[in-house]
């Protein structure tokens, strides 16, 4: 979990996760809390639009389902990230 600043505020991981899991989540977190919408929106967007497939070149951010930001009321005050799913869609769903 991320705060709205895209800082690292907890973070847990599961016995036998992958290593790469651990800056997958963080990375998911703090693109979905920089951008406040779910990162596999952003993702589909930026597969659609020629325009927005330019935000891969963001340093920290990664396109892939599982980052969703946390609310309060309509404000995003942070994001939490999840990794480690056979893929980003069942990540997105944990999330």
């Amino acid at each position: 979990m991320v705060d709205c600043a895209g800082l690292l505020k907890a973070f847990a991981r599961a016995d036998n996760a992958g290593p790469h899991t651990i800056e997958a989540s963080h990375a998911k977190a703090f693109t979905s809390a920089s951008a406040k919408a779910p990162t596999l929106a952003i993702m589909e967007n930026a597969q659609k639009n020629p325009a927005a497939a330019n935000l891969t070149y963001i340093p920290g951010f990664l396109l892939l389902g599982g980052g969703v930001p946390v609310k309060a009321g309509d404000a995003v005050i942070g994001a939490i990230g999840v990794a480690g799913a056979p893929g980003g869609h069942f990540d997105a769903q944990c999330g």
